[in-house]
């Protein structure tokens, strides 16, 4: 985003084209016992996609609907996108109106130049989104780095969320943590000579996944670009890990004054009695629930077990 970029302000917002993608039909092999599935396997639920522009740089979201039900805005982790929620949106859309956002970098939204991908900034991007769309007393979703933008957005900018759910965040980036991202992201991304490789060998990150098959491969066909040369690789600017800075989400805790639930995938290390008892410290009511066999893709992992808890919470305050 260059300098001129930045002085332009631009509160537009343009559909671009409805979309529903069916799930493939694949094999059992990754579908864990204790996951519920459901007859026919898991479908994602269909969408309008749409663009918004904040501060010069065009952000894209995904609209699952509702229209005139109480709003939901999901936001997803480092180098994912939107579509991660293509398969929780379902149990939800009858009751709320679910959008999700493409982070800055990440998905169809711009990625920035100069590079630009802070805590900070993809905070202020929620809080121009939030405000472009009008959400009022929403509730808002975040996974793993999304939770900590969550956590921050709901921190700096009190008012328009009613209830925060962080999703298997680890709440603090350690100095070792950023040192391996940064790592990550300074090698070269891995190229495929075609789209069906790029699909076949598409993984998510980190290992351990509980996912339906057909729901990694609809990851997939959402998570690809096709370079000049014609060969294919991962859609977010590898920046995105190559400049990621620490963040330490305790201190903010304090600064909750709303419904916060953290989620934690029962086979995920990431979120710690440690690291609750320092949040609870913060925010007394801050509360814990676990999502039986999920690793730390939580709600892919165990989609129907995920849909229970985050309704238990919601019933209890909306």
């Amino acid at each position: 985003m260059t300098s001129h970029d930045r002085q332009q302000q631009h509160h537009n917002v343009e559909q671009v084209g409805t979309v529903t993608m069916m799930s493939a039909n694949f094999s059992e092999h990754n579908v864990h016992e204790g996951v519920e599935r459901p007859k026919g396997g898991f479908q994602p639920a269909s969408y309008t996609s749409h663009f918004v522009e904040v501060d010069g740089s065009r952000l894209h979201y995904l609209d699952y609907g509702t229209a005139g039900r109480s709003p939901i805005l999901c936001v997803h982790g480092g180098a994912a996108h939107g579509h991660w929620f293509d398969f929780f949106a379902p149990g939800f859309v009858a009751d709320f109106h679910v959008r999700a956002l493409d982070f800055r970098g990440h998905g169809d939204s711009q990625w920035m130049n100069p590079p630009d991908y802070t805590y900070e900034a993809h905070a202020a991007d929620l809080a121009a989104v939030a405000e472009m769309l009008d959400l009022r007393d929403f509730v808002l979703i975040g996974h793993s780095m999304g939770g900590l933008v969550s956590l921050l957005y709901a921190a700096t900018y009190p008012g328009r969320i009613r209830v925060l759910i962080i999703v298997d965040s680890t709440l603090r980036m350690t100095e070792d943590r950023v040192a391996m991202l940064r790592n990550v992201g300074n090698r070269p991304g891995s190229r495929y000579a075609t789209h069906e490789e790029f699909l076949t060998r598409y993984r998510l990150r980190p290992e351990g996944t509980t996912a339906a098959p057909e729901i990694i491969r609809h990851l997939a066909a959402h998570g690809g670009r096709q370079l000049p040369n014609g060969t294919w690789t991962h859609k977010f600017d590898r920046n995105v890990y190559a400049q990621r800075n620490g963040f330490d989400g305790i201190p903010h805790c304090r600064k909750l004054t709303i419904p916060t639930l953290v989620v934690k995938g029962g086979r995920s290390p990431r979120v710690t009695p440690q690291l609750i008892a320092e949040a609870q410290a913060q925010c007394p009511s801050l509360e814990l629930a676990e999502v039986p066999y999920a690793d730390h893709h939580v709600f892919l992992d165990n989609p129907l077990g995920f849909e229970r808890v985050v309704k238990a919470f919601l019933s209890k305050y909306l």
